[in-house]
């Protein structure tokens, strides 16, 4: 039976372009598992957008000389175009900065405002002197009070996992200039967690064998210690606060954490408005036996485990203060969390500042994005901290996705082509050949189940093991050798096609590029898998901007399925590019190293 899928993925921040560390852990996990579902059957709504509120964004503009909306302006540009060309199949990539956006922030606001879950306090906030303005509590860093370690940042210690108020650390210093903060007087608006700490509990306690251990296990550890958050920021750029005597401050805003979760709705509502149907939202959101998983690296479970949960309880009115959801009615939490671990960089953190970066447009001007899509799944940070290398990269590329899965293609499609033009008849089919076409046929369940689950590596891994025993069947059968024996031929080349055509369906999540390119050099006709575009859309009164859309209702569906005898064979093209060695150590120059 089909259900909705909500693949909800994390926000890139629009200060900068993304390098292939961010989309490891956000980006292409969460368009395996989207395409997947997709072609198992179900309805999914894959949304996100660019995130482009707060200081981070400000400081930046202020480096290049331009406004806050001028930098959002470009880079939101810069990285729907990268996120399109690494094939991303998002329902709706939007931004932050849409009027739709404000209102539906400004409306979960209202709805946890009238249930009690937000109050006004004032805090202590921490100002640059040099500037006069507030500094973000990620921008501050200092020695944590709590386990000692130096690098903690103002909103928590990702040592000990504990969260913090800036004040607190030992020794604060802002990572923006590195002077010493002063802290004044201020009125914000504090988000009550700990109203949420039964509900939470039961929420999170259910999850046990469903998400992933490293996600839990780092969720529920926080609820001990769960403490009001400030949910606003002085601050001229962002959501304006929905109150009398707030909203037309012109210095108060809402904080950038609290209106970018909430995008993951505000973007769903605006595809529906987008698709002529402006509840179709709903069917997500609402509807019981919807799932919701949310894609993202491992600094942001705090956020989507807790907070967001926490947001979405309290606007239904399922917090210890009880109160009635909101106009938007009764909304879902998320079913799973779906976090990456950390990718490095030859031994090193990703950093722009220090070089030690390739970002995704730099990356896609010299390499396919199928073959950073297959290093991301199989040697990726899907649950421990992984790092990039180019030999590998180069090695993976070489033998495993040109020698082995490329290999197969072509000389397949290649000898069936030039010896008979056509998918061949088979004849009387011996044990090999009947052996490998059920292993083929019996591995879609495995490898969907794999997918299912979010372990992408154990099914790419599953699949290529097919691959290298299709291999291997041509070289014990030597087809090339039976010229004076054109039936046995046909049978092993009719098994060899069958294959292809197996992996080709069961890579299409992994490598959609090319397996499209494999779909029409074996007949196939029309779309096999949709790839993602760039419109360009407007909202009254607003100016143009882009947003990644799609059509992916092609003919790619989750099954085996015979192929057809007598089908027109088109010449194989090669699928990948054979990588020259020096490129590691090209690339390694260009790092520095």
């Amino acid at each position: 039976m089909s259900q909705h899928i909500l693949t909800a993925v994390a926000w890139p921040y629009a200060n900068g372009p993304r390098h292939i560390g961010h989309v490891s852990g956000f980006g292409v996990p969460s368009d395996v598992f989207s395409r997947y579902q997709r072609m198992a059957g179900n309805k999914v709504l894959m949304v996100s957008g660019t995130d482009e509120h707060g200081t981070p964004i400000q400081v930046q503009a202020d480096k290049e000389g331009v406004t806050a909306k001028e930098l959002a302006d470009r880079y939101n540009r810069v990285i729907a175009e990268d996120l399109t060309g690494l094939g991303l199949s998002y329902d709706l990539f939007t931004r932050t900065t849409t009027k739709n956006h404000y209102a539906i922030t400004q409306e979960i606001f209202k709805g946890l405002h009238a249930n009690g879950y937000i109050f006004p306090k004032t805090t202590m906030g921490a100002i640059s002197p040099s500037t006069g303005r507030t500094l973000p509590d990620r921008y501050i860093e200092g020695t944590c009070p709590i386990c000692g370690y130096d690098g903690a940042r103002g909103d928590q210690c990702d040592n000990c996992g504990n969260q913090l108020d800036p004040i607190e650390l030992i020794n604060p210093k802002s990572r923006i200039n590195g002077e010493t903060p002063t802290f004044v007087e201020t009125e914000h608006f504090m988000l009550d967690l700990p109203a949420f700490a039964g509900v939470l509990g039961s929420y999170l306690q259910s999850k046990q064998g469903e998400w992933r251990p490293n996600v839990l296990k780092f969720a529920l550890n926080l609820l001990g210690d769960l403490q009001p958050r400030a949910i606003s920021r002085d601050l001229d750029w962002g959501v304006p606060i929905p109150l009398d005597g707030w909203r037309d401050q012109p210095n108060k805003r809402l904080y950038v954490w609290f209106d970018a979760v909430i995008g993951y709705l505000s973007a769903s509502v605006e595809w529906a408005k987008r698709s002529g149907d402006p509840d179709a939202w709903r069917q997500w959101w609402q509807n019981p036996d919807a799932r919701g998983y949310y894609f993202m690296g491992k600094d942001n479970i705090v956020f989507h485990a807790e907070i967001w949960p926490a947001m979405l309880f309290g606007y239904n009115g399922e917090g210890a203060r009880n109160g009635t959801p909101g106009s938007l009615g009764k909304l879902q939490v998320p079913s799973e969390v779906v976090s990456s671990e950390f990718l490095t960089m030859e031994g090193k953190k990703f950093s722009s500042s220090r070089q030690v970066v390739i970002y995704v447009r730099d990356f896609l001007a010299r390499y396919d994005a199928d073959a950073l899509r297959y290093y991301i799944a199989v040697a990726g940070p899907e649950n421990q901290d992984t790092d990039f290398t180019w030999q590998e990269f180069v090695n993976r590329n070489n033998g495993e996705l040109v020698a082995a899965w490329g290999n197969l293609v072509n000389r397949s499609i290649s000898m069936a082509a030039k010896n008979f033009g056509v998918v061949p008849e088979p004849g009387e089919l011996t044990d090999a050949d009947r052996a490998l076409l059920e292993r083929s046929r019996n591995t879609f369940g495995p490898v969907g189940a794999e997918l299912g689950r979010s372990r992408f590596k154990n099914a790419i891994t599953e699949a290529f093991d097919v691959v290298r025993e299709a291999n291997k069947y041509l070289a014990e059968q030597e087809p090339w050798k039976l010229k004076d024996d054109p039936e046995r031929q046909k049978s092993i080349l009719h098994v060899a096609l069958q294959v292809v055509d197996d992996v080709k369906t069961m890579l299409t999540p992994f490598l959609p590029s090319s397996s499209n390119k494999v779909y029409a050099m074996l007949g196939g006709e029309g779309v096999w898998a949709g790839m993602p575009e760039i419109r360009e859309v407007d909202e009254e009164g607003g100016s143009p901007y882009p947003v990644i859309s799609g059509d992916y209702d092609g003919a790619a569906r989750w099954e085996h399925r015979p192929i057809r005898p007598g089908t027109p064979l088109a010449p194989p093209v090669p699928l990948f590019k054979k990588l020259d060695p020096k490129v590691v150590d090209e690339e390694l120059a260009r790092l520095g190293q």
